[in-house]
């Protein structure tokens, strides 16, 4: 429960954290290029008296009393945008506060989140005698799942325990998430002249993988996040010319994995299944889930927050511990032209991450 005290400086906190989330919406902060953000989160945290870390684009933060024989909790969100779409009416940098709402490019993915996550940082900063540690990381190249991003910071900042990664959910639960994976399949064939029977079409060959990946299904069903789904999503030969017959064929396939199988199985059903060579991009982007025993999960739920399985990817997918995925705002606005927040949106998503830590201190 808090106190009068309390509650004046969480409202001090909340203003200053609108201010903050103006400064991030009027600076451009594509992925790869969030140099500027990186330098508005440091400068704020500084003048709130905060020792920070930078790591490439990320900048990170552990509580004044930090204590290694502790376990610590990572407070994540990103300071990186997608580029604006044409459909914007707005100036995607001009941070407008009209009838209740912020707009501007990045104010409802994710900076509501980034800096309600900040403003509980903040708050819980130079408290003493606490269970757990806290770690803020302000993160870069979320949206292009880059390798400079969370991954490379948590080489570098404190052992974390379990982690709130800070999306647009209504300030519901995301406990578990799909995971991506992108398949290139190709057929070989042989190149022969298109008006005599000569070579072997790749075209022709990989018809029947196609129609495999369009009719398989994974017979394991998740109750938060449904089942797998794969999608064919590119075709293409390896020649332009009407009277060439083509001798390799490439597919590219869009798989997303739920919590129930390993990419590894995925790989394995399929390689049982289709002739072509299969070859993944990346094993990175995982899918993730959290216990309902977890203390996070249990904080959430005596909160009277409700949980489900979140179809989008995060930074989540990179954390090799338990994470919670919560924040304010509505991942359907995400990436939308004249993106926004509410206002009152951003105060909830305070009170909800302060509420969720006390909660977890007590259990």
């Amino acid at each position: 429960m808090t106190s009068l005290n309390d509650t004046d400086n969480i409202l001090a906190l909340q203003k200053s954290a609108l201010q903050l989330l103006k400064k991030l919406i009027a600076t451009p902060s594509f992925s790869k290029e969030e140099n500027l953000t990186g330098d508005i989160i440091v400068e704020y945290l500084t003048t709130n008296n905060v020792k920070t870390g930078r790591i490439k684009n990320n900048i990170w933060a552990a509580n004044l009393h930090f204590d290694e024989t502790k376990p610590s909790i990572l407070l994540n969100s990103h300071h990186d945008t997608v580029k604006p779409n044409k459909g914007y009416t707005l100036d995607p940098f001009n941070p407008i506060e009209q009838d209740g709402k912020i707009f501007g490019l990045g104010s409802n993915d994710a900076g509501g989140c980034l800096v309600s996550l900040i403003t509980c940082f903040l708050y819980y900063y130079d408290k003493k005698d606490m269970p757990y540690n806290i770690v803020l990381v302000a993160s870069a190249e979320e949206e292009i799942s880059g390798t400079e991003g969370i991954e490379l910071a948590l080489k570098s900042i404190p052992k974390i325990d379990f982690g709130i990664v800070g999306e647009p959910t209504l300030l519901e639960m995301a406990i578990a998430e799909r995971g991506l994976m992108v398949l290139d399949v190709v057929a070989t064939g042989k190149a022969g002249h298109a008006a005599r029977e000569e070579g072997e079409s790749a075209l022709y060959k990989i018809l029947p993988d196609l129609e495999w990946f369009k009719t398989y299904h994974f017979n394991k069903i998740s109750a938060l996040l449904g089942a797998v789904k794969m999608s064919v999503t590119v075709i293409e030969t390896d020649n332009k010319q009407h009277n060439v017959v083509p001798s390799t064929c490439k597919m590219v396939v869009d798989v997303r994995v739920n919590e129930l199988y390993t990419f590894e199985e995925i790989l394995e059903t399929i390689g049982q299944h289709i002739k072509s060579e299969v070859a993944p991009r990346s094993l990175r982007l995982r899918s993730t889930g959290i216990s309902l025993e977890h203390v996070l999960v249990k904080a959430g739920l005596a909160l009277g927050k409700g949980y489900y399985g979140s179809v989008t990817t995060s930074d989540k997918a990179l954390m090799p511990f338990p994470t919670l995925k919560i924040g304010p705002g509505d991942s359907a606005r995400s990436h939308t032209a004249d993106e926004f927040i509410y206002l009152k949106e951003i105060e909830e998503g305070v009170s909800t991450y302060i509420q969720l830590l006390s909660t977890i201190f007590t259990l």
